[in-house]
């Protein structure tokens, strides 16, 4: 490997890499308690929607169709990442949880991780209601018939996580690539979940830019100082 590979790579993933690797090392599996939580569940309702008695319950709470009620698709949409779609091998489910879920849950923190992960699968399952709006003829259409494709799988939830962390620690060479991969998904292949996980990014793109405006807003704002009406002393236990 050259030096400026080697560059480049500390550059790009050195943060990130450092930040999991130390996790894992002190915590181990306790790391990413919700990750293994999520990937549990995962397995659960592929196990349970696979059997006769169980299809229709796990429809009924996690499956999203853009005909549903809108009232009915918000209900479902936190369990619908954790559904695997019936068309799809369900390890690349778990893979993505495991993986994604797991550095996001280390690097951004639990909470964080599931707010992006509601976020990114949100603005797929509202691109859905709107392409189907629009019609099939523009871009950002779809056909009438994708109303009935059932919507579950996390990702895009792993699609806005990646992204979302990856420009978090400085890795942006990274997030653009995943951004160009979904953007040739598209191309090559225009369906519904390809369209929604450029909504997925898209609508982390705009917590990135909300997010970023903010921390201008706070540079060269010094903390206030002793002697000031704003100022307070430590609290102490």
């Amino acid at each position: 490997m050259s030096r400026a590979l080697r560059e480049f790579a500390r550059r790009e993933w050195g943060p990130l890499f450092l930040t999991v690797r130390a996790a894992l090392v002190t915590k181990r599996w306790r790391a990413a308690p919700m990750t293994l939580a999520a990937v549990c569940l995962t397995a659960l309702f592929q196990v349970v929607q696979n059997q006769e008695w169980g299809y229709q319950p796990v429809q009924d709470i996690g499956s999203v169709r853009a005909e549903d009620p809108f009232w009915l698709a918000l209900l479902r949409t936190p369990l619908s990442l954790f559904v695997p779609a019936l068309d799809l091998p369900v390890w690349g489910a778990l893979a993505q949880v495991l993986l994604v879920f797991g550095i996001s849950e280390i690097c951004l923190g639990r909470w964080r991780t599931l707010a992006v992960a509601y976020l990114a699968t949100l603005c797929g399952t509202l691109y859905a209601r709107l392409g189907i709006a629009l019609g099939p003829d523009g871009p950002f259409g779809l056909p009438a018939t994708d109303a009935q494709v059932v919507d579950t799988g996390p990702s895009a939830a792993v699609v806005g996580l990646a992204v979302y962390v990856c420009w978090r620690y400085g890795a942006r060479w990274t997030a653009a690539l995943v951004v160009v991969a979904m953007v040739v998904e598209v191309i090559v292949k225009p369906n519904l979940a390809g369209k929604e996980h450029l909504a997925a990014i898209a609508g982390v793109l705009v917590l990135m830019g909300v997010q970023a405006w903010r921390g201008r807003g706070q540079e060269g704002v010094e903390p206030p100082r002793p002697g000031t009406r704003s100022w307070k002393p430590p609290i102490k236990s």
